[in-house]
This record gives C-alpha cells, structure tokens and sequence, in this order.
C-alpha cells in the first residue's frame, strides 16, 4: 500500500521517477567530467543527493546508469535530427545538411554529452556495446533516408548498406578528430565539408548503384 500512496500529490511512481532523473543528471555529470576514474556509486549518489538504496531502485549497477546516459543522449540527438530533416528542404543535400548541423550541435553544446558518447564509451565495455549499436542505428537511418531519395533498386541493397555504414563511421570518427583539435575548422567549415562529401559520397554511390541495375538488364 505504501509503495503507492501519494504524497504531496506526487505518486510512488513518479517519485521513482524524479529520483531516476536526478541519479541520470548525476551520472552524467560525473562521467562527463571525471570520466570513469572520478564515477562510482557512492559518487553518484553523492552527486545526486540521494542513498545507495535509492540507487539501487533504479539501476542494477554502475553500468547499467552509463547505459541509460548514453541512451538519453541518442535518443534525444535521434530525435532532433530527424525533427531537423523533415523541417528542411526537401532536397537531398538540404537535409544531409540539416542532419549534420544538428548531429554536430546535440553532441557538442554540452562537452559532458561528447564524452560521453565518444571518449569514455572507449573505455568500458557496456558502453562501448552500446555505441556499436547506436552507430548501426545510424546507419539503418542513413540507409532508409538513402533508398528514399534515391529510389534505390533492390540490387544496390548491400552497396546502400556499406555507404551508409561508411558514412556513419566516418562522421562520428571525423567529429571526434574535430573535439580532440586534430581538425583545424570552425563549426561552420566542419558542417559545408561534412554535408558536401556526404552528398560527393551518396550520390556516387547511387550512380554505381543505377549502373549495376542497368548491366543486369542488358
């Protein structure tokens, strides 16, 4: 009866809920500034204002929270790029534009978010599990986007997949150079470079793609 009763007009649910979020802001906090040297439960908990046992009413372990960081992050990023392409013009290069900007933007604006996903998703397993995942995600989008703008046929399946597996490597490998210094541009340079050779890129290899339906029809 306890665990449902409402104080405050606030539900148990809720409160789970409340507490949750402020162990997520926490964790983000933390292994976006410390890393994972500087990350433990204790210190989460401190972090957070809140005591292991309530910790544990949301998170199996350490892991568990870093995962569930990490996949806040993409899921709001995910969300905003694709708000971001279908606010653009309709032509290809406008939204490849679009999605680049904002992809740069989500994980940049906030250097805890970066870390996140690019630094310290290196160095633990769990995480690093998950960004294989969220790049495969990514470039399921790119690919879905790419069959739609291209009309790709169903021969140039697997080439479809192997750009899009390209370009989404590519551009988190070319945004991690860009954070690290390795890159010497300015967001906007980034953003025209990144958009132009994605659409170099795209639109050859949807002219490989018509040519090899072509041959088989001869």
């Amino acid at each position: 009866m306890a665990a449902t009763r409402v104080y405050g007009g606030v539900s148990a649910d809720e409160r789970v809920e409340a507490r949750r979020r402020r162990l997520m802001d926490a964790g983000l906090e933390l292994i976006g500034t410390e890393g994972w040297s500087g990350t433990s439960v204790r210190a989460v908990c401190r972090e957070g204002g809140l005591t292991p046992r309530f910790f544990y009413e949301s998170f199996a372990d350490l892991d568990a929270l870093a995962v569930a960081v990490f996949d806040d992050i993409s899921v709001q990023a995910t969300a905003a790029i694709l708000e971001a392409v279908r606010d653009a013009a309709p032509e290809p290069a406008a939204q490849a534009r679009a999605a680049i900007a904002t992809f740069v933007d989500e994980l940049t604006e906030d250097p805890r978010r970066a870390r996140v996903v690019f630094a310290e998703a290196l160095g633990n397993e769990a995480l690093a599990r998950r960004r294989l995942q969220a790049m495969r995600a990514m470039a399921q989008l790119i690919a879905e986007h790419g069959r739609a703008a291209y009309g790709a046929p169903r021969e140039a399946d697997t080439l479809v997949d192997i750009t899009a597996s390209l370009l989404a490597g590519g551009i988190a490998e070319l945004l991690i150079a860009w954070l690290d210094g390795a890159i010497d541009a300015t967001r906007d340079e980034l953003i025209e470079d990144c958009a132009a050779l994605f659409m170099v890129t795209a639109e050859g290899a949807a002219a490989i793609g018509r040519e090899r339906a072509s041959a088989r029809r001869r």
